[in-house]
């Protein structure tokens, strides 16, 4: 039988609010568990850059969040290194609640600058790496990551990278755990104190276990490898006011000491 279109019309307007309301149901009840996991695997991405691999992958989401709390201090700076800490409504500014995909969208100038602090349990005074993280573009889309410099603040103890859509087997090996460790060791700033970064070379296979600035490349992915170093170079530019008067505070503090 031929329905009216009244009938029609009035089918699919209760059909589209009762859809509509099981997507707003779904989407409430699913939030805080995405927002859940997403906060755990930020956290694993920043321990990343100071834990071994295989430490990390042991540990329940539990022991994760745990190990966090008590071995991370956390703050914020601007381009020129002083820390932030309310934003212009007034509300705190959490470094771990800063979205640095949103702020890389934005001048340099008008970006905030997470700083994540791993120091030893129980005592945030004394320090063991600042973590800070970096943020790019790959040959496809986002590429991203934390880089973890010891108390020198020259010396990469370590990083992780990430990715959105990199090509497998080849730009995305930059979450390898092979590719990482080439960067341990390996020094920011050069003998005269100017920051020169830390570069993936063209091609793969050769040692530069002697070169402070150089690493070994990704052979067939250029580009990413490209990205990787103008991700490093930049944020590490970013962040080069607050690394400065961290190592004034260092000198000054060595000076007091004598």
């Amino acid at each position: 039988m031929q329905q009216s279109n009244t009938y029609i019309i009035t089918f699919s307007i209760i059909l589209t609010v009762v859809l509509g309301l099981l997507l707003s149901g779904t989407s409430q009840v699913l939030g805080p568990l995405q927002r859940k996991a997403e906060d755990l695997d930020n956290k694993k991405q920043i321990l990343g850059a100071v834990l071994e691999s295989d430490q990390l992958r042991a540990m329940k989401p539990e022991e994760v969040l745990s190990f966090y709390e008590t071995r991370i201090a956390s703050r914020v700076v601007d381009i020129e290194g002083k820390e932030v800490t309310q934003n212009p409504d007034g509300s705190p500014i959490v470094a771990e609640k800063v979205n640095v995909g949103k702020n890389y969208k934005m001048a340099p100038e008008r970006r905030m600058y997470p700083i994540f602090i791993y120091h030893a349990e129980g005592n945030p005074e004394s320090v063991e790496s600042y973590i800070l993280p970096v943020y790019g573009a790959g040959l496809w889309d986002e590429i991203w990551g934390y880089v973890a410099l010891q108390t020198d603040l020259t010396t990469i103890e370590g990083v992780t990278f990430s990715h959105k859509g990199e090509t497998p087997g080849l730009g995305a090996r930059i979450t390898s755990r092979d590719v990482q460790e080439r960067y341990q060791g390996k020094e920011i700033y050069d003998e005269s104190g100017n920051l020169q970064s830390v570069y993936m070379q063209k091609g793969e296979g050769k040692d530069y276990s002697g070169e402070s600035h150089k690493v070994d490349g990704l052979s067939g992915a250029t580009i990413t490898a490209n990205g990787v170093n103008n991700m490093m170079k930049n944020y590490l530019q970013y962040y080069s006011s607050f690394l400065n008067s961290q190592k004034s505070g260092q000198q000054t503090e060595a000076v007091a000491a004598n």
